[in-house]
């Protein structure tokens, strides 16, 4: 088989592709209780040190309230790699996440190409401050 194939997680399937700024990690299907763990293991095997993460879940149909812990479980591997991330979500993504806490705060943008743009900005502001560093030191 040619191309990037999904893994497929009970439900779910998950295909990752590098770009130059960003990993991009598609889930796309159902995310229940049953395919969680599985999901959040496959999503985290593509958080490198030195680049940033979209979290595209644009295609998930419906959501458990518990995709929450998938959430944080990526937000926690991208603080302690010491990347950025952002989110793209479904409908029922946005739907869960709330039901499960009207206060949960992520890192949403509407499309990977805004979610690349937000990094490249972010990249030229500190290659802007970085002679300024430097000259200090």
């Amino acid at each position: 088989m040619y191309g990037n194939p999904p893994f497929d997680c009970d439900g779910a399937q998950i295909r990752a592709c590098s770009r130059q700024l960003a990993t991009v990690v598609t889930v796309t299907g159902v995310l229940d209780d049953a395919n969680l763990d599985r999901v959040s293991q496959h999503a985290r095997r593509f958080i490198l040190r030195e680049k940033a993460v979209v979290l595209e879940l644009s295609g998930v149909s419906s959501a458990t309230p518990h995709i929450v812990s998938v959430l944080c479980d990526v937000d926690d591997a991208c603080t302690a790699t010491g990347v950025d991330w952002s989110l793209i979500a479904s409908q029922p993504v946005t739907r869960a996440a709330r039901m499960f806490d009207d206060r949960v705060e992520l890192p949403t943008v509407a499309t990977v190409a805004d979610a690349l743009n937000q990094f490249a900005d972010a990249m030229l502001e500190r290659r802007r401050l970085l002679p300024l560093l430097t000259k200090s030191a």
